[in-house]
């Protein structure tokens, strides 16, 4: 009894990893495995069942390819060992003459217990997003963790209630769409391979904003583990306007315009400006403004060019914007550097 007791125990064990935790398509001939760290199998088949029924006998002729090396299982199955985050690669069967007949890439997503991040968190985000105006174009950016320098995999934008949002791509252009009757992104990746922009080109600025967007990435390493990272968010809480434009009027007057870029008419898209006035010499104003705490400042709502009147002592004015009408982010500081003498001369940087 004891040793019938055994071997159903053993059996149970082997069985419950046989498979991966879980296994999805992201795209058209990519898989994702989750594992968590214990031996598996995942079973990829070559030929659907109708193909296999035309070839009669001939399945025992198909051979397969891992990452273009040739391998030892042969047939229309083929069983991928799952070891730890090993496993994944591109996987091809091919007929006896070499034919290609079809591929799949295999990739790795470990389980919460055993993850090892590809991408840092920065300011507790992985992905930082903005948009400089309410256009409906985003910018999401990241930082690639030193020893998991990847690539993006798969994109997926839409907004909230988009359920039944389809999303296609290619590696290799790196450029994404995603529609649905609600929304239609375009992304593309930056060159540089850490950030994307994506366009809502349904998007309606004048509009109220009633449906959050909800942007995921899917990145991978060159060992074929991916990781997804997702934000969700509404336009007006990451818009940070560009940089203002600062000009000096005469020994006394600055102005400064809206951003070009911000949203128009500004009437309807205003925003709030904060002026700080610098009393003392600075070798590295932008330095100076940021910890213009310690500096009064003031707040100004304006609608178009703003006039103002500089104190006789200060040495520097810096200028930075966001949306009146929501708490958003400020902009990056803005700096004029005054230089008072008998020629009234200023240095502008």
């Amino acid at each position: 009894m004891k040793f019938c007791v055994f071997t159903l125990l053993c059996a149970s064990l082997q069985i419950s990893h046989q498979n991966p935790i879980s296994q999805w398509t992201l795209r058209p001939n990519v898989l994702v495995a989750e594992v968590d760290g214990s031996k598996s199998w995942l079973r990829l088949s070559c030929l659907q069942p109708e193909e296999l029924v035309k070839r009669g006998n001939q399945s025992l002729d198909i051979f397969w390819e891992k990452d273009s090396k040739r391998e030892a299982q042969r047939g229309n199955v083929y069983r991928v060992q799952l070891q730890e985050s090993i496993g994944g690669g591109n996987y091809t069967c091919h007929n006896s003459d070499g034919s290609l007949l079809n591929h799949t890439v295999v990739l790795i997503q470990e389980d919460k217990t055993m993850r090892r991040k590809i991408l840092v968190k920065t300011d507790d985000e992985y992905l930082k997003c903005s948009a400089q105006n309410y256009s409906g174009e985003i910018s999401c950016s990241w930082t690639w963790h030193s020893s998991r320098v990847g690539s993006v995999e798969f994109i997926r934008a839409r907004r909230a209630s988009d359920d039944n949002t389809q999303c296609s791509g290619d590696t290799n252009s790196q450029l994404w769409s995603c529609s649905s009757h609600h929304s239609k992104f375009r992304c593309s990746v930056d060159m540089s391979g850490n950030s994307i922009s994506c366009l809502d080109e349904k998007h309606c600025p004048y509009a109220e904003e009633t449906q959050q967007i909800h942007i995921t990435v899917y990145v991978k390493t060159k060992y074929f583990l991916v990781e997804e990272h997702s934000r969700h968010f509404y336009l007006s809480e990451i818009v940070k306007p560009e940089k203002v434009q600062i000009n000096k009027v005469n020994t006394t007057v600055i102005k400064w315009s809206y951003p070009s870029s911000w949203s128009s008419p500004f009437s309807y898209f205003p925003l709030t400006f904060q002026v700080a006035e610098l009393r003392r010499k600075c070798k590295s104003c932008v330095n100076s403004c940021i910890n213009s705490k310690a500096t009064k400042t003031l707040n100004i709502q304006s609608t178009g060019t703003c006039l103002f009147e500089v104190r006789p002592r200060s040495k520097a004015v810096c200028v930075r914007a966001r949306d009146a009408l929501c708490n958003s982010q400020w902009s990056e500081w803005s700096h004029l550097r005054l230089k008072r003498n008998r020629r009234n001369k200023k240095e502008e940087v």
